[in-house]
């Protein structure tokens, strides 16, 4: 019988590695992803206006679902819902800026049933990806990034302005973002990959210095709690159905890209369509998990493909470890109400660095794809349009309601319609073809 050798096992998928060591690996993914899981759907129940023991559901049952879909991944059934890949599963901030639209118009019920719905849409995408992935090659995915990033900015120089803009915001909003940058522009190791959390920790004490935290949801909350199913009654709104519908769709073809990502940085090899298929498949159950029990949809985080392309620690028990953490996380009521009261101001000093990297990704892979005529064309106007039409109050004032419902106020799904439509209308160049 073969031996493993444990000094090399963190390399191997199915090793045993020390637990010494890999834990510390863990907790650096962990680290990586759980701002995401823990502003996002903050952010969600700020915009629907929800009571704080509801903001404290959401965020718990966006950490079990990301918990869960990150277990799939390392230890479910590869090909059937678990890629089978080294990738952590976070709050997928793709959907933030239809998921606020669909809150505004159909509150968070409205939002519940679709991410339902879409959910299971996903699914299906999973199962035919190969059929639809020609509809979103390089030039349409990345002007669906680059207009993500966009699109948040609001939101995170509105968090900093904290509502008021009053001095004392801006003051605990600067203190976070400084903190995030000498972090992680000058530092190295675990403090440069935890700037984005050293730089709340940080902000969060400086505001409770200046007497900006209020406790009382601390104190209310349960030590342990599981998460409890339909807590939101789904109402389905066929408007809002699309709308996230298509968001799913788009967020599966950036999840694609992260396995391949993640495959051609571990194995130097492309990801197999058994593991697209399973991946995809399982983050979908995961956010049809996540809408049952009021939590945001999942995706694969971007930011720990990075790590394991940069670290080639690619073994199960690393991230069934960091999946155990944050489903413990996910099942103490009391630390997800002390999240929720992070004040706004750190957490627009937080994210606005995380949002400006999201656009930058995608100016990145527009550069990587070439930018031929064709394609910043196609860029260019999808993008203008996208940011420019919910800029503009009644810009479908004439139209049928649906048609302002869906369009009006999403610009991921303004942009990735029309870069679709003009990627098949338009004429290819011979390097294209």
């Amino acid at each position: 019988m073969s031996t493993v050798n444990t000094k090399d096992a963190l390399f191997e998928r199915t090793g045993k590695p020390q637990i010494s060591k890999a834990i510390p690996m863990a907790l650096q993914h962990v680290v990586a992803m759980v701002v995401g899981c823990i502003t996002m759907p903050m952010i969600i129940a700020s915009t629907a206006g929800v009571s704080p023991a509801d903001q404290i559901i959401m965020v718990q049952a966006s950490l079990f679902v990301a918990a869960l879909a990150t277990l799939l991944h390392a230890f479910g059934v590869k090909g059937v819902f678990s890629s089978g890949l080294p990738v952590m599963v976070g709050s997928g901030f793709a959907f933030l800026p239809t998921l606020r639209m669909v809150v505004e118009q159909h509150g968070i019920n409205g939002m519940v049933g679709a991410q339902i719905a879409g959910a299971c849409f996903g699914i299906l995408v999973g199962l035919g990806f190969k059929k639809i992935r020609k509809l979103f090659p390089p030039i349409v995915t990345a002007s669906v990034v680059l207009t993500i990033g966009i699109s948040l900015y609001d939101t995170a120089v509105g968090y900093m302005a904290g509502g008021t803009g009053s001095v004392k915001n801006w003051a605990i909003a600067f203190i976070t973002l400084a903190t995030v940058i000498v972090c992680g522009q000058f530092c190295k190791g675990m403090v440069k990959a935890s700037a984005t959390l050293i730089g709340m920790v940080v902000g969060y004490i400086a505001a409770a210095l200046m007497g900006g935290i209020e406790f009382g949801a601390v104190g209310a909350a349960s030590w342990v709690q599981l998460p409890t199913p339909f807590h939101f009654t789904p109402v389905f709104s066929l408007n809002a159905i699309i709308s996230l519908g298509i968001v799913f769709m788009v967020n599966a073809v950036q999840d694609i890209g992260q396995f391949e990502a993640t495959a051609n940085g571990s194995y130097e090899r492309a990801a197999t369509d058994q593991e697209i298929t399973g991946g995809v498949i399982g983050n979908n159950i995961a956010s049809l998990i996540g809408g049952i029990l009021g939590g945001v949809p999942v995706a694969t985080a971007g930011q720990n493909v990075g790590i394991v392309v940069t670290t080639k620690v690619i073994n199960r028990i690393v991230f069934g470890i960091a999946g155990a953490v944050v489903m413990i996380a996910a099942l103490v009521p009391k630390l997800s109400a002390i999240l929720i009261t992070i004040p706004q101001p750190v957490l627009g000093g937080a994210t606005i660095t995380v949002f400006g990297s999201i656009a930058m990704t995608g100016v990145r892979m527009l550069s990587r794809d070439g930018l031929s005529p064709r394609s910043t064309f196609i860029a260019g106007l999808s993008v203008a349009m996208a940011v420019g039409i919910p800029q503009v109050s009644g810009a479908f004032a004439g139209c049928p309601a649906w048609v302002g419902q869906i369009f009006g106020g999403s610009e991921v799904i303004i942009v990735a319609v029309v870069a679709i439509l003009l990627n098949l209308i338009l004429p290819k160049d011979k390097k294209e073809q």
